[in-house]
Protein backbone atom coordinates (compact mmCIF):
# COMPACT_ATOMS: atom_id res chain seq x y z
CA UNK A 1 0.00 0.00 0.00
CA UNK A 2 1.77 3.14 -1.25
CA UNK A 3 0.20 5.34 1.44
CA UNK A 4 1.61 3.26 4.29
CA UNK A 5 5.06 2.96 2.71
CA UNK A 6 5.15 6.73 2.36
CA UNK A 7 4.02 7.27 5.96
CA UNK A 8 6.61 4.83 7.34
CA UNK A 9 9.36 6.55 5.36
CA UNK A 10 8.27 9.96 6.64
CA UNK A 11 7.94 8.71 10.22
CA UNK A 12 11.45 7.29 10.23
CA UNK A 13 12.72 10.68 9.04
CA UNK A 14 10.48 12.66 11.43
CA UNK A 15 8.84 14.33 8.45
CA UNK A 16 5.29 15.67 8.76
CA UNK A 17 2.69 13.84 6.66
CA UNK A 18 0.24 15.85 4.61
CA UNK A 19 -3.28 16.43 5.90
CA UNK A 20 -4.54 14.27 3.07
CA UNK A 21 -2.31 11.39 4.15
CA UNK A 22 -3.48 11.69 7.76
CA UNK A 23 -7.11 11.69 6.66
CA UNK A 24 -6.45 8.68 4.46
CA UNK A 25 -5.29 6.68 7.49
CA UNK A 26 -8.63 7.34 9.19
CA UNK A 27 -10.45 6.32 6.00
CA UNK A 28 -8.79 2.89 5.67
CA UNK A 29 -11.02 -0.16 5.87
CA UNK A 30 -11.15 -2.92 8.46
CA UNK A 31 -9.55 -5.24 5.89
CA UNK A 32 -6.53 -2.91 5.86
CA UNK A 33 -6.37 -2.43 9.63
CA UNK A 34 -3.56 -4.86 10.41
CA UNK A 35 -1.45 -3.33 7.64
CA UNK A 36 -2.01 0.10 9.19
CA UNK A 37 -1.02 -1.16 12.66
CA UNK A 38 2.07 -2.89 11.28
CA UNK A 39 3.19 0.24 9.43
CA UNK A 40 2.72 2.58 12.41
CA UNK A 41 4.38 -0.08 14.58
CA UNK A 42 7.58 0.26 12.55
CA UNK A 43 7.69 3.96 13.38
CA UNK A 44 6.95 3.31 17.05
CA UNK A 45 9.76 0.74 17.30
CA UNK A 46 12.24 3.00 15.53
CA UNK A 47 11.98 5.62 18.28
CA UNK A 48 10.89 3.61 21.34
CA UNK A 49 11.75 -0.03 20.70
CA UNK A 50 9.40 -2.42 22.50
CA UNK A 51 9.32 -0.43 25.73
CA UNK A 52 6.06 0.58 27.42
CA UNK A 53 6.18 3.41 29.95
CA UNK A 54 3.78 3.08 32.88
CA UNK A 55 2.12 6.13 34.43
CA UNK A 56 -0.08 6.36 37.50
CA UNK A 57 -2.82 8.87 38.28
CA UNK A 58 -3.48 10.37 41.68
CA UNK A 59 -6.69 12.41 41.85
CA UNK A 60 -5.83 15.10 44.41
CA UNK A 61 -9.25 16.76 44.39
CA UNK A 62 -12.29 15.16 42.83
CA UNK A 63 -15.49 16.70 41.48
CA UNK A 64 -17.19 20.07 41.95
CA UNK A 65 -15.40 21.79 39.07
CA UNK A 66 -16.74 25.20 37.96
CA UNK A 67 -15.92 24.56 34.28
CA UNK A 68 -18.57 23.18 31.90
CA UNK A 69 -16.55 20.76 29.72
CA UNK A 70 -19.24 18.50 28.26
CA UNK A 71 -17.14 15.35 28.41
CA UNK A 72 -16.16 15.53 32.05
CA UNK A 73 -17.81 13.72 34.96
CA UNK A 74 -16.51 16.44 37.32
CA UNK A 75 -18.02 19.34 35.34
CA UNK A 76 -20.37 22.03 36.55
CA UNK A 77 -23.83 20.49 36.65
CA UNK A 78 -22.64 16.89 36.32
CA UNK A 79 -25.06 14.33 37.71
CA UNK A 80 -22.51 11.52 37.49
CA UNK A 81 -22.31 9.57 40.75
CA UNK A 82 -18.57 10.01 41.20
CA UNK A 83 -16.37 10.41 44.28
CA UNK A 84 -16.24 13.99 45.53
CA UNK A 85 -13.59 15.16 47.99
CA UNK A 86 -11.33 18.13 48.63
CA UNK A 87 -7.53 18.17 48.55
CA UNK A 88 -5.61 15.12 49.70
CA UNK A 89 -2.91 15.87 52.24
CA UNK A 90 0.68 15.47 50.98
CA UNK A 91 1.20 12.23 52.94
CA UNK A 92 -2.07 10.79 51.57
CA UNK A 93 -1.07 11.66 48.01
CA UNK A 94 2.41 10.24 48.54
CA UNK A 95 0.93 6.99 49.85
CA UNK A 96 -1.34 6.76 46.81
CA UNK A 97 1.58 7.45 44.48
CA UNK A 98 3.66 4.74 46.15
CA UNK A 99 1.13 2.10 45.07
CA UNK A 100 1.64 3.05 41.42
CA UNK A 101 5.42 3.14 41.73
CA UNK A 102 5.36 -0.30 43.36
CA UNK A 103 3.40 -1.53 40.35
CA UNK A 104 6.09 -0.33 37.95
CA UNK A 105 5.04 3.25 37.17
CA UNK A 106 7.85 5.65 36.22
CA UNK A 107 5.62 8.70 36.31
CA UNK A 108 3.03 9.89 38.80
CA UNK A 109 0.43 12.30 37.47
CA UNK A 110 -1.09 14.62 40.08
CA UNK A 111 -4.49 15.87 38.96
CA UNK A 112 -6.93 18.30 40.56
CA UNK A 113 -10.31 19.40 39.28
CA UNK A 114 -10.93 23.10 38.81
CA UNK A 115 -10.35 25.98 36.42
CA UNK A 116 -6.81 26.47 37.64
CA UNK A 117 -4.79 26.59 40.86
CA UNK A 118 -4.61 29.48 43.30
CA UNK A 119 -1.21 30.36 44.67
CA UNK A 120 -2.19 28.50 47.84
CA UNK A 121 -3.02 25.46 45.71
CA UNK A 122 0.40 25.63 44.08
CA UNK A 123 1.98 25.67 47.57
CA UNK A 124 -0.09 22.61 48.51
CA UNK A 125 0.86 20.71 45.36
CA UNK A 126 4.49 21.71 45.77
CA UNK A 127 4.54 20.10 49.21
CA UNK A 128 2.93 16.99 47.71
CA UNK A 129 5.59 16.80 45.01
CA UNK A 130 8.32 17.12 47.63
CA UNK A 131 6.73 14.35 49.72
CA UNK A 132 6.56 12.02 46.73
CA UNK A 133 10.16 12.72 45.71
CA UNK A 134 11.36 12.09 49.26
CA UNK A 135 9.90 8.59 49.12
CA UNK A 136 10.74 7.88 45.46
CA UNK A 137 13.66 10.01 44.35
CA UNK A 138 13.71 8.80 40.74
CA UNK A 139 9.99 9.00 40.00
CA UNK A 140 8.83 11.59 37.46
CA UNK A 141 6.01 13.85 38.59
CA UNK A 142 3.56 15.49 36.22
CA UNK A 143 1.07 18.08 37.48
CA UNK A 144 -2.31 18.68 35.88
CA UNK A 145 -4.07 21.52 37.66
CA UNK A 146 -5.83 23.42 34.90
CA UNK A 147 -5.07 26.89 33.55
CA UNK A 148 -1.88 28.40 34.95
CA UNK A 149 -1.29 31.99 36.03
CA UNK A 150 1.99 33.82 35.58
CA UNK A 151 4.84 32.32 37.59
CA UNK A 152 3.00 29.18 38.69
CA UNK A 153 4.78 26.87 36.24
CA UNK A 154 8.14 28.11 37.51
CA UNK A 155 7.09 27.42 41.10
CA UNK A 156 6.01 23.89 40.27
CA UNK A 157 9.30 23.30 38.48
CA UNK A 158 11.23 24.59 41.49
CA UNK A 159 9.30 22.19 43.73
CA UNK A 160 10.47 19.24 41.63
CA UNK A 161 7.75 18.79 39.01
CA UNK A 162 9.06 17.28 35.79
CA UNK A 163 6.08 17.86 33.53
CA UNK A 164 2.76 19.64 33.15
CA UNK A 165 -0.31 18.30 31.38
CA UNK A 166 -3.00 20.36 29.72
CA UNK A 167 -4.83 18.86 26.76
CA UNK A 168 -6.11 20.66 23.68
CA UNK A 169 -8.81 17.97 23.52
CA UNK A 170 -10.34 18.86 20.13
CA UNK A 171 -9.94 21.16 17.16
CA UNK A 172 -9.96 24.92 17.63
CA UNK A 173 -12.96 25.31 15.32
CA UNK A 174 -15.18 23.05 17.44
CA UNK A 175 -13.81 23.80 20.90
CA UNK A 176 -16.61 26.20 21.76
CA UNK A 177 -19.15 23.43 21.25
CA UNK A 178 -17.80 21.41 24.19
CA UNK A 179 -16.68 24.14 26.59
CA UNK A 180 -17.83 27.73 27.09
CA UNK A 181 -16.10 28.69 30.35
CA UNK A 182 -12.62 28.95 28.83
CA UNK A 183 -11.15 29.03 25.33
CA UNK A 184 -8.94 26.88 23.15
CA UNK A 185 -6.32 29.64 23.27
CA UNK A 186 -6.36 29.51 27.08
CA UNK A 187 -5.23 25.90 26.80
CA UNK A 188 -2.50 26.67 24.28
CA UNK A 189 -1.21 29.48 26.51
CA UNK A 190 -0.95 27.16 29.52
CA UNK A 191 1.03 24.53 27.58
CA UNK A 192 3.41 27.24 26.37
CA UNK A 193 3.84 28.58 29.91
CA UNK A 194 4.84 25.10 31.06
CA UNK A 195 7.34 24.80 28.22
CA UNK A 196 8.82 28.23 28.96
CA UNK A 197 9.34 27.21 32.60
CA UNK A 198 11.36 24.16 31.56
CA UNK A 199 8.63 21.63 32.27
CA UNK A 200 8.10 18.76 29.86
CA UNK A 201 4.83 19.56 28.14
CA UNK A 202 2.12 16.94 27.90
CA UNK A 203 -0.91 17.73 25.74
CA UNK A 204 -3.30 15.49 23.88
CA UNK A 205 -6.80 14.93 22.64
CA UNK A 206 -10.09 13.17 23.28
CA UNK A 207 -11.70 11.16 20.51
CA UNK A 208 -15.24 9.85 20.30
CA UNK A 209 -17.34 12.92 21.01
CA UNK A 210 -18.90 12.92 17.56
CA UNK A 211 -16.06 14.81 15.90
CA UNK A 212 -15.27 14.49 12.20
CA UNK A 213 -12.07 13.06 10.75
CA UNK A 214 -11.09 16.62 9.84
CA UNK A 215 -11.41 17.67 13.50
CA UNK A 216 -9.16 14.83 14.61
CA UNK A 217 -6.51 15.71 12.05
CA UNK A 218 -6.76 19.40 12.95
CA UNK A 219 -6.08 18.85 16.64
CA UNK A 220 -3.23 16.40 16.03
CA UNK A 221 -1.57 18.81 13.58
CA UNK A 222 -1.99 21.59 16.16
CA UNK A 223 -0.31 19.36 18.73
CA UNK A 224 2.56 18.67 16.33
CA UNK A 225 3.04 22.44 15.97
CA UNK A 226 2.85 22.96 19.76
CA UNK A 227 5.46 20.18 20.10
CA UNK A 228 4.75 18.60 23.50
CA UNK A 229 6.94 15.71 24.59
CA UNK A 230 3.91 13.56 25.36
CA UNK A 231 0.58 13.22 23.56
CA UNK A 232 -2.09 11.33 25.53
CA UNK A 233 -4.86 9.92 23.35
CA UNK A 234 -8.08 9.66 25.34
CA UNK A 235 -11.28 8.00 24.17
CA UNK A 236 -14.47 9.50 25.52
CA UNK A 237 -15.85 7.72 28.56
CA UNK A 238 -19.56 8.55 28.25
CA UNK A 239 -20.54 8.99 31.88
CA UNK A 240 -24.17 8.77 32.78
CA UNK A 241 -25.15 12.22 34.01
CA UNK A 242 -23.02 14.19 31.51
CA UNK A 243 -24.09 15.80 28.21
CA UNK A 244 -22.14 13.24 26.16
CA UNK A 245 -23.48 10.15 27.95
CA UNK A 246 -25.00 8.81 24.72
CA UNK A 247 -22.01 9.44 22.46
CA UNK A 248 -20.93 5.90 21.64
CA UNK A 249 -19.24 6.62 18.32
CA UNK A 250 -16.11 4.47 18.54
CA UNK A 251 -15.35 0.92 17.53
CA UNK A 252 -12.08 -0.79 18.50
CA UNK A 253 -11.02 -0.57 14.86
CA UNK A 254 -11.57 3.17 14.67
CA UNK A 255 -9.70 3.70 17.92
CA UNK A 256 -6.71 1.88 16.45
CA UNK A 257 -6.83 3.99 13.28
CA UNK A 258 -6.84 7.16 15.39
CA UNK A 259 -3.80 5.97 17.35
CA UNK A 260 -1.99 5.09 14.11
CA UNK A 261 -2.70 8.54 12.67
CA UNK A 262 -1.32 10.18 15.82
CA UNK A 263 1.83 8.06 15.61
CA UNK A 264 2.43 9.00 11.96
CA UNK A 265 1.98 12.73 12.69
CA UNK A 266 3.98 12.63 15.95
CA UNK A 267 6.48 9.83 15.24
CA UNK A 268 9.10 10.51 17.93
CA UNK A 269 6.78 11.73 20.70
CA UNK A 270 5.60 9.69 23.67
CA UNK A 271 2.11 8.65 22.58
CA UNK A 272 0.08 7.71 25.66
CA UNK A 273 -2.80 5.29 25.49
CA UNK A 274 -4.97 7.06 28.04
CA UNK A 275 -8.54 7.20 29.36
CA UNK A 276 -11.16 4.99 27.78
CA UNK A 277 -8.88 2.30 26.36
CA UNK A 278 -10.62 -0.50 28.23
CA UNK A 279 -14.06 0.83 27.26
CA UNK A 280 -13.44 1.21 23.53
CA UNK A 281 -10.49 -1.03 22.57
CA UNK A 282 -11.55 -3.87 24.84
CA UNK A 283 -9.92 -7.13 23.63
CA UNK A 284 -7.90 -5.26 20.99
CA UNK A 285 -5.88 -3.37 23.60
CA UNK A 286 -2.70 -5.40 22.90
CA UNK A 287 -2.69 -4.19 19.29
CA UNK A 288 -2.62 -0.61 20.55
CA UNK A 289 0.75 -1.27 22.18
CA UNK A 290 2.20 -1.41 18.66
CA UNK A 291 1.15 2.23 18.27
CA UNK A 292 1.45 3.82 21.72
CA UNK A 293 4.59 3.51 23.87
CA UNK A 294 2.98 4.60 27.14
CA UNK A 295 -0.13 3.69 29.15
CA UNK A 296 -1.77 4.39 32.49
CA UNK A 297 -1.58 1.66 35.09
CA UNK A 298 -4.73 0.86 37.04
CA UNK A 299 -7.58 3.30 37.58
CA UNK A 300 -8.29 6.75 36.19
CA UNK A 301 -9.60 9.87 37.90
CA UNK A 302 -13.24 8.97 38.42
CA UNK A 303 -13.52 5.65 36.56
CA UNK A 304 -12.00 2.25 37.20
CA UNK A 305 -9.52 0.78 34.77
CA UNK A 306 -8.32 -2.70 34.02
CA UNK A 307 -6.62 -4.43 36.93
CA UNK A 308 -2.99 -3.42 37.24
CA UNK A 309 -1.92 -7.07 37.15
CA UNK A 310 -3.82 -7.55 33.89
CA UNK A 311 -2.04 -4.51 32.40
CA UNK A 312 1.35 -6.05 33.18
CA UNK A 313 0.30 -9.44 31.81
CA UNK A 314 -1.00 -7.81 28.63
CA UNK A 315 2.30 -6.03 28.04
CA UNK A 316 4.30 -9.22 28.52
CA UNK A 317 1.95 -11.39 26.46
CA UNK A 318 2.11 -8.93 23.55
CA UNK A 319 5.91 -9.18 23.50
CA UNK A 320 6.65 -5.79 25.03
CA UNK A 321 8.55 -4.83 28.19
CA UNK A 322 7.92 -2.31 30.93
CA UNK A 323 10.29 0.64 30.63
CA UNK A 324 12.63 0.67 33.61
CA UNK A 325 13.65 3.65 35.69
CA UNK A 326 17.13 3.44 34.14
CA UNK A 327 15.76 4.18 30.66
CA UNK A 328 15.08 7.64 29.26
CA UNK A 329 11.76 7.71 27.49
CA UNK A 330 12.39 10.21 24.71
CA UNK A 331 14.81 9.72 21.81
CA UNK A 332 18.09 11.55 22.29
CA UNK A 333 17.34 14.29 19.77
CA UNK A 334 14.25 15.36 21.79
CA UNK A 335 15.83 15.42 25.23
CA UNK A 336 17.58 18.77 25.09
CA UNK A 337 14.43 20.90 24.95
CA UNK A 338 12.20 18.85 27.23
CA UNK A 339 12.37 18.01 30.92
CA UNK A 340 12.20 14.26 31.45
CA UNK A 341 9.91 13.70 28.54
CA UNK A 342 6.26 12.92 28.99
CA UNK A 343 3.28 13.54 31.12
CA UNK A 344 -0.46 13.25 31.03
CA UNK A 345 -3.40 12.02 32.68
CA UNK A 346 -5.83 9.73 31.67
CA UNK A 347 -9.33 10.50 31.98
CA UNK A 348 -9.16 14.02 32.93
CA UNK A 349 -6.41 16.44 32.37
CA UNK A 350 -3.13 14.63 32.29
CA UNK A 351 -4.78 12.66 29.64
CA UNK A 352 -8.04 14.23 30.02
CA UNK A 353 -10.98 14.42 32.52
CA UNK A 354 -12.30 10.92 32.05
CA UNK A 355 -11.00 10.19 28.72
CA UNK A 356 -12.95 12.70 26.85
CA UNK A 357 -12.63 16.05 25.32
CA UNK A 358 -14.97 16.49 22.70
CA UNK A 359 -16.51 17.86 19.84
CA UNK A 360 -19.69 18.88 18.38
CA UNK A 361 -22.77 17.27 17.00
CA UNK A 362 -21.27 15.55 13.98
CA UNK A 363 -21.54 11.81 13.66
CA UNK A 364 -18.94 9.09 13.15
CA UNK A 365 -17.16 8.62 9.85
CA UNK A 366 -19.20 7.29 6.99
CA UNK A 367 -17.83 3.78 7.14
CA UNK A 368 -17.81 3.70 10.94
CA UNK A 369 -21.24 2.80 12.28
CA UNK A 370 -21.84 3.91 15.83
CA UNK A 371 -21.72 1.18 18.44
CA UNK A 372 -25.00 -0.59 18.25
CA UNK A 373 -25.87 -0.83 21.90
CA UNK A 374 -26.01 2.54 23.32
CA UNK A 375 -27.45 5.12 21.03
CA UNK A 376 -30.06 5.95 23.60
CA UNK A 377 -28.87 4.70 26.93
CA UNK A 378 -25.87 4.85 29.20
CA UNK A 379 -23.51 1.87 29.21
CA UNK A 380 -23.12 1.09 32.87
CA UNK A 381 -21.76 -2.32 31.88
CA UNK A 382 -18.69 -0.65 30.35
CA UNK A 383 -18.20 2.42 32.53
CA UNK A 384 -17.41 1.68 36.17
CA UNK A 385 -17.18 4.63 38.58
CA UNK A 386 -14.04 4.56 40.74
CA UNK A 387 -14.79 3.54 44.33
CA UNK A 388 -11.27 2.69 45.51
CA UNK A 389 -7.87 4.33 45.90
CA UNK A 390 -7.41 8.06 46.52
CA UNK A 391 -10.23 9.60 48.54
CA UNK A 392 -11.43 6.23 49.88
CA UNK A 393 -10.41 3.69 52.51
CA UNK A 394 -9.98 0.93 49.93
CA UNK A 395 -6.67 -0.16 48.41
CA UNK A 396 -5.87 1.33 45.01
CA UNK A 397 -5.71 -0.63 41.77
CA UNK A 398 -2.08 -0.67 40.72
Amino acid sequence: MDLLNTLVDKGLRRELPTREEALAVLATTDDELLDVVAAAGKVRRQWFGRRVKLNYLVNLKSGLCPEDCSYCSQRLGSKADILKYTWLKPDQASEAAAAGVAGGAKRVCLVASGRGPTDRDVDRVSKTIEAIKEQNEDVEVCACLGLLSEGQAERLRAAGADAYNHNLNTSESTYGEITTTHTYQDRVDTVQQAQSAGLSACSGLIAGMGESDEDLVDVVFSLRELDPDSVPVNFLIPFEGTPLAKEWNLTPQRALRILAMVRFVCPDVEVRLAGGREVHLRTLQPLALHLANSIFLGDYLTSEGQAGKADLEMIADAGFEVEGADKVTLPEHRRAHGASGCGSHADSGCGSHEGAGGCGPCGPGAEEPAETAAADEARTDLVAVRRRGAGTDLAPNA
